[in-house]
């Protein structure tokens, strides 16, 4: 490893341990669980219903309109809340629209009075939103129960939150703080994230310095701009926007750190006040020859090719700079496979090593890679024991994968994937496995796959490994001693926590969460019990069991 290397990767964990997501109260966190639950509740049902997935709409909506009616009635008998919520500066706001951003909501809102801080829960369609007195408060939940409020064209809901002040992990949003570093964390990204990316999504809207992107917590940067007003008006206008269609959902917080420091040009990090900090070749003078030139290409630039779908700005003039500077739509660069800027030729072959001899098996690695991809193929290495090579849907799967299961722990040896050279795996030299399987298995046609189509990938929220699990697809008959004694039997470890969600009457399945000691316990759990087959008395098919990681971190 070269100094610079060295030096990037010290700089990295300094951010990732300032990287700290907002939190809210267990109560909240649970209700907002219990609607994703319900939500892949949904698309998990394939056993028995045959039905297609659903979006969970109407269940939100309706729940959400439930709680505004029962609100407003308990004003109105009782002179008091009916839900027994006290006054809160924060309020909870759900129904909102896909294409919501925090702008639509201060724009909205902030007739109410003014708004300390906003908190948006994107794949929820809910929203968090802090008052700065607890007047304010009341006459937004007040008037939203009286009469619809509208945010970006929707009638939106409202109550109070459980929590009296949004927590963030600094006071940056005070503007006498003088932060102009935003954290961004990228949701469900099922495309690559690079510095160029980032460039042409921020530096429309303000004036981009520096970013760094990590990979501790999922993927995560920050962008510092040059200035604190640059800085709000990203935040507005982006917290909560999509990248690309439906996928790389931006969830914006103000960071810690109040510069960022780069040491070298490259896809994860950049410094664009220094153009030519490149890292130099080994043992010679030059600098390497940069792909795309100096620094990213800007979003008027045909060097990325078509555009993808426009994403227009807000409206609203506080959160734009002139119209000589800011476009009314950006135009987003195309995705980009993350292998072709590190050297190696696109594929969407990953090879793995350092896999368990005798634990590990073609469907337990299909159980493990199909959270990030569809799995075409797998064939292990006769010549390189451990190893084994996943064809996978595409090279964006191969890159998701390697940004969330390289270097993680399974039954005791920790996993190496990369890029492989090959393009295709070829079922040859084909053996037994110590277990008594194949070294070979085709997965193209499994139902199991989750990527198959469009509407069924967007539905896939890309997590890294957590010590908490989703199930789902469960039959209603089956209790927590039941999936206890499934961890026992298959000798896995057993969850410390269980949750079950609250199902739909008509619901043919059930979902809910199971919390683990560790994320090491959590991976080898989803790895044995992923797609086991549960089989019920008088039942004409069995239910595919169906696990995936949380964005829960406990419960």
């Amino acid at each position: 490893m070269s100094t610079g290397e060295g030096a990037v990767q010290r700089d990295e964990g300094e951010y990732g341990r300032a990287a700290k997501r907002l939190k809210t109260e267990e109560t909240e966190t649970e209700a907002e669980e219990r609607e994703e639950g319900e939500e892949e509740l949904e698309e998990g049902e394939d056993s028995d219903s045959g039905s297609l997935p659903g979006n969970g709409e109407s269940a939100t909506d309706n729940r959400a309109r439930w709680s505004a009616s029962q609100f407003g009635a308990g004003r109105r008998e009782n002179g008091e809340d009916s839900h027994r919520i006290s006054p809160s500066p924060v309020v909870h706001v759900r129904g909102l629209c896909e294409a919501v951003v925090e702008a639509d909501l201060i724009d909205a809102l902030e007739r109410f009075g003014p708004i300390c801080y906003v908190m948006m829960m994107p794949f929820k369609r809910q929203a968090l939103v802090e008052f700065s007195a607890v007047e304010s408060a009341d006459l937004c939940v007040s008037c939203g129960a009286k009469e619809p409020v509208y945010i970006a064209g929707q009638q939106a809901y409202f109550n109070y939150s459980t929590s009296k002040r949004i927590t963030r992990p600094t006071n940056a949003d005070n503007p006498n703080s003088g932060n102009k570093v935003l954290l961004l964390s990228i949701q469900n990204p099922l495309y690559p994230i690079t510095t160029d990316v980032l460039y042409t999504v921020c530096n429309p809207i303000g004036s981009v310095l520096r970013i760094v992107i990590f990979k501790r917590n999922g993927i995560q940067a920050m962008v510092e701009f040059e200035s604190i007003q640059c800085a709000q008006k990203a935040k507005a206008a982006l917290n909560g926007a999509d990248i690309y269609a439906g996928c790389c959902t931006l969830k914006i917080e103000y960071a810690r750190p109040t510069r960022l420091n780069v040491i070298k040009n490259d896809n994860e990090s950049w410094d664009y006040t220094k153009p030519y900090l490149v890292r130099r070749d080994r043992g010679k003078g030059r600098q390497r020859q940069a792909i795309l030139g100096e620094h990213p290409s800007s979003y008027s630039d045909n060097g990325y090719g078509p555009p993808c779908p426009l994403l227009p700005l807000p409206s609203n003039s506080r959160y734009k700079l002139t119209s000589v500077d800011v476009p009314d739509m950006v135009s987003y660069p195309l995705p980009q496979s993350s292998s072709s800027y590190s050297g190696h030729a696109p594929s969407s072959v990953a090879m793995v090593s350092g896999l368990h001899p005798s634990k590990m098996n073609c469907t337990r690695i299909f159980n493990l890679f199909c959270l990030y991809g569809n799995i075409e193929k797998v064939k292990f290495m006769k010549s390189v024991p451990g190893t084994a090579l996943v064809e996978m849907g595409d090279e964006y799967a191969v890159d998701r994968a390697i940004t969330h299961l390289n270097s993680i722990k399974v039954f005791g040896k920790r996993l190496n994937v990369c890029v492989s050279k090959q393009h295709a795996v070829i079922p040859s030299q084909v053996f037994e496995l110590e277990d008594g399987s194949s070294s070979y298995k085709d997965f193209a046609m499994t139902r199991n796959n989750r990527f198959s189509s469009a509407g069924q990938a967007s539905k896939n929220i890309i997590q890294p490994p957590s010590a908490v699990l989703h199930y789902y697809n469960v039959p209603p008959c089956i209790s927590q001693d039941h999936l206890l004694r499934l961890c026992t039997e298959h000798d896995v470890p057993g969850f410390v926590k269980f949750k079950m969600f609250d199902a739909k009457p008509s619901s043919k399945t059930i979902s809910g969460l199971l919390e683990f000691d560790s994320k090491t316990e959590a991976v080898e759990v989803l790895t044995v019990l992923n797609h086991y087959q549960i089989r019920i008395p008088n039942g004409s098919n069995p239910y595919t069991l169906k696990l995936c990681f949380s964005t829960s971190s406990h419960l």
